[in-house]
């Protein structure tokens, strides 16, 4: 599936389906705080539902697996969905997968305790999956807002790769990231209130394979 927003590299068209594959085998790279910082939240554990926006392979749901929350996984492409189901059954994992567009999500009221989305604000229409949000929500649940990106800034590797991406995509909206909180528009926001935000470096080791492929 083909998509394209005016926002994200000009325009330019992308399909996640053709790389499923390489987000399946390459794509799974959160360090141990990352996933510590949410746990220490109370948040994605046992006892709550949650909803993985945007999942991808699956990542957030299959490395929180353990902490005993019942995950639901969605994304609107049908081969990411394909590989997280894929990934999970071979670690015997029990997650709920379905292909759909966050906006379109339909769930009863009151159902979710926690939703995460991770690596993927940007592509959201905000003023379309907040209501929705809200009422598949419970009263007192969490929206979790995730996101990791490289600072070539502050590091050479990043920086040269950044680089050779820019030399085939010179529209890359993701070049030339700094630390920031994730903006999230003022519009819309009625029934949330934010409660914590932060930022923190930290270090993430690649083998030769791993970032180059050989």
């Amino acid at each position: 599936m083909k998509m394209k927003f005016d926002h994200v590299d000009a325009g330019r068209p992308f399909d996640w389906g053709r790389t499923s594959e390489d987000y399946a085998r390459y794509r799974d790279i959160y360090p141990p705080v990352f996933y510590e910082k949410i746990l220490n939240r109370n948040l994605c554990q046992k006892g709550q539902r949650v909803l993985d926006l945007a999942t991808g392979t699956g990542v957030l749901p299959r490395n929180l697996y353990a902490q005993g929350a019942r995950w639901t996984g969605t994304d609107i492409s049908a081969e990411q969905i394909a590989q997280a189901k894929r990934l999970s059954r071979a670690q015997n994992m029990d997650i709920e997968y379905l292909v759909s567009a966050a906006e379109e999500l339909e769930f009863p009221p009151d159902t979710f305790d926690v939703v995460t989305a991770c690596q993927c604000y940007w592509y959201f229409d905000f003023g379309r999956l907040l209501p929705g949000l809200r009422r598949m929500m419970k009263a007192d649940g969490s929206f979790l807002l995730l996101y990791m990106a490289w600072l070539p800034y502050e590091d050479p590797i990043a920086r040269a790769s950044e680089e050779l991406v820019l030399r085939y995509s010179p529209s890359w909206t993701g070049a030339g990231e700094t630390m920031h909180p994730i903006p999230v528009p003022e519009s819309g926001m009625e029934g949330f209130e934010a409660v914590y935000h932060e930022e923190y470096r930290v270090d993430v080791s690649f083998t030769r394979e791993s970032w180059t492929d050989g």
